[in-house]
């Protein structure tokens, strides 16, 4: 089952040339963090571009839930009236985050220090990963959580009615832990430090700056220091989302290995912690240049433009760029297996607790397909074929996992005979629109009847 119904195999057939414009929709990471900032305002945020994935939408419920107006005006054209930092009225029923970690830990965080209890739960998926890495520094604030053993939903948060600020060292590289603490913090008193030892994603910190809060990050021996000063008056902003470049990686892996392909996948967002997929395609021979480079809502934004690339070989990715790429190494791992020789990933044990295993069920679906993959706790390396070598012709599991079910679907395309998912359900929590984005480029995915 994916969760949100029945399951939906599909199945990818070889295609011809990928041609065209790739408008990918707005970044989940950003839109997530709209709405509940836009909820923990006072006033009106007026938001364009959110994308309108389950796992988004599903935020925005809860927003509501939590006593926040939440409009849709139109095609991502949303609204959001706050309540205010600390104004979360508890909800009447139990909150469903259904595929996201992102929204369940950052919610988690945003209620924390108010005086309210909240059950959240998932679907399958979400409820089998590990919650306690957000509960535990959520602990120190005062916040009480009772969940399922392991620190796993269904769960029942109780806020800190009278919250304390902390000083938290992060202890494994996670934008969403830290977002975690960071809005938890602002409802404390004072002011909460997060350190991180290896940069991630800093969407919160700059949209908190946006929406004025002090907010200030310094570099020590220690890591990035991240100093929030608790209980501001949030003010409303006018957000234009940027598109989603862990979306936009899809067209432009797949531009990469299917013979003849030009594709362009415009206003792209190139926030240098997230844009490390790129600098690795680049750094492998990908034929893909940036073009339009721009800065719009304090994010970097560039067109993509991406070819294919013949020449690809195999590299190793540095460690400590796993941070900036954490959920593209799947579909890297597609790219790895048409390039020439291997690609090592090391440093990548977070793939582990994602919506799926993410390095065991791409090890077992490549090698159904072909691919020589050897992996470990926290490392893989794909033998790469060359292009247009892939042997294909396996059904893959997709795990309840929307970037397993979307990297095998690429797979096909270049494959010598058609590769199939069981599940191609959950791609709607992210990409709602990806089937039709890659028939419209050419690509050849067909949902089987059951």
């Amino acid at each position: 089952m994916s969760g949100h119904g029945d399951p939906v195999p599909m199945i990818s057939h070889k295609a011809q040339a990928l041609q065209g414009v790739a408008n990918v929709p707005g970044d989940k990471s950003i839109s997530h963090r709209s709405l509940i900032l836009g909820a923990m305002a006072v006033g009106e945020t007026r938001v364009s571009g959110l994308l309108e994935g389950q796992d988004v939408l599903d935020t925005a419920k809860a927003m509501r839930a939590f006593g926040a107006e939440v409009t849709r005006h139109g095609d991502g054209e949303w609204s959001i009236h706050g309540v205010g930092v600390g104004g979360f009225a508890e909800p009447d029923q139990v909150i469903d985050c259904g595929n996201s970690g992102t929204g369940v830990r950052l919610i988690m965080g945003a209620m924390a220090t108010c005086p309210i209890s909240v059950t959240f739960t998932g679907d399958a998926s979400l409820n089998g990963r590990p919650m306690a890495r957000v509960t535990d520094p959520l602990a120190l604030f005062g916040a009480v959580s009772v969940g399922r053993a392991g620190g796993r939903l269904p769960m029942t948060v109780v806020g800190a009615a009278s919250p304390v600020p902390v000083r938290y060292v992060v202890p494994v590289p996670s934008a969403q832990v830290k977002s975690a603490v960071l809005l938890a913090g602002l409802n404390a008193p004072g002011q909460t430090v997060v350190i991180e030892k290896e940069a991630t994603r800093d969407h919160t910190e700059r949209m908190l700056a946006g929406f004025g809060a002090e907010i200030s990050t310094e570099v020590t021996d220690e890591g990035r220091v991240i100093t929030l000063t608790g209980q501001p008056e949030l003010k409303p902003l006018t957000i234009v989302v940027p598109r989603d470049p862990s979306s936009a990686a899809f067209p432009v892996c797949a531009a990469l290995i299917v013979p003849g392909s030009d594709v362009l996948v415009p206003n792209i967002g190139l926030n240098p912690t997230r844009a490390g997929l790129f600098t690795t395609l680049r750094e492998m021979g990908a034929d893909l240049t940036y073009e339009n480079l721009r800065e719009e809502g304090g994010e970097p934004v560039a067109d993509l433009r991406a070819k294919f690339s013949p020449d690809m070989k195999g590299i190793a990715v540095p460690p400590d760029r796993a941070a900036s790429m954490i959920d593209e190494y799947p579909i890297l791992s597609v790219v790895a297996a048409n390039a020439q020789g291997p690609t090592e990933m090391r440093g990548v044990k977070e793939l582990r607790v994602k919506e799926s295993d993410r390095i065991d069920a791409m090890a077992v679906g490549l090698r159904a397909n072909g691919i020589a993959v050897e992996d470990g706790p926290d490392w893989w390396i794909v033998h790469g074929r060359g292009p247009g070598s892939v042997p294909g012709g396996a059904t893959c599991a997709s795990h309840l996992d929307h970037r397993i079910a979307m990297s095998f679907l690429c797979l096909g395309m270049a494959a010598e005979q058609s590769v199939s998912v069981d599940d191609g359900g959950p791609i709607a929590t992210s990409f709602p629109i990806f089937e039709t984005l890659m028939s419209d480029l050419g690509a050849r995915i067909v949902r089987v009847a059951g």
